[in-house]
């Protein structure tokens, strides 16, 4: 996992290509589901509804708040839909060139992937948690019971808050993870909240990933 740095540290610019973000990730939050019964249904799926639009690029919005922020780590992620507040630490790429995710003995705890912008930059941030653990539910555990039009809040070191509206929630297959989809930048300031799902199996894990499309629109 990366060292923490100060909000006025220079953000590192190299960039991770998509396609190996994609996989590096996928194989960094393949979690191992609670087997004591109790939550044997799993976690939710995203309705096929709340599918965002299918060429990656983000719908008609409202009018953007004037100006996109500059550089500044995320502290925290709240989503109050499905009470989610959490800190969130960065994470980077490990010495095999993977991307690592938070520790998974912490339940409440998010991580930002350092290779792509900070939250409320413009481009297309990541945040990355678990779904569950071994003891039970974690932060994403209800990610994909998310609805278009929620919202996300993620507080920054700098003592401002991004707000960002929800437009889009799906699951993907593992095997065909649509990088550029996800990851690409929109050319406006966006967030991807990423953990898994799909089914699951003993032998493998979760088949595929819930992630969030969601799109800054205010700051305060």
């Amino acid at each position: 996992m990366s060292d923490a740095r100060s909000a006025d540290e220079e953000q590192p610019r190299k960039r991770a290509p998509w396609g190996a973000l994609a996989l590096v990730l996928l194989t960094g939050l393949a979690l191992i589901r609670n087997g004591s019964g109790e939550f044997d249904l799993g976690p939710p799926q995203p309705a096929s509804a709340a599918a965002a639009a299918t060429d990656g690029h983000s719908p008609a919005s409202p009018p953007r708040p004037a100006g996109v922020l500059s550089f500044s780590p995320p502290q925290r992620v709240r989503i109050p839909a499905i009470q989610v507040d959490a800190p969130v630490t960065q994470v980077g790429l490990d010495a095999e060139g993977w991307v690592d995710a938070p520790p998974p003995e912490d339940p409440n705890l998010a991580g930002w992937f350092t290779g792509a912008v900070a939250p409320g930059e413009n481009g297309t941030a990541v945040v990355v948690g678990h779904v569950d653990n071994q003891r039970g539910p974690a932060v994403f555990y209800g990610l994909g019971s998310l609805k278009k039009g929620n919202h996300i809040e993620v507080a920054r070191a700098d003592g401002r808050t991004a707000i960002f509206e929800i437009y889009g929630i799906d699951v993907f297959a593992k095997a065909h993870f649509p990088g550029t989809k996800v990851y690409g930048s929109t050319g406006a300031p966006e967030l991807r909240v990423i953990t898994c799902g799909g089914g699951f199996s003993e032998h493998s894990g979760y088949t595929g990933n819930v992630v969030v499309f969601a799109r800054l629109t205010s700051v305060r």
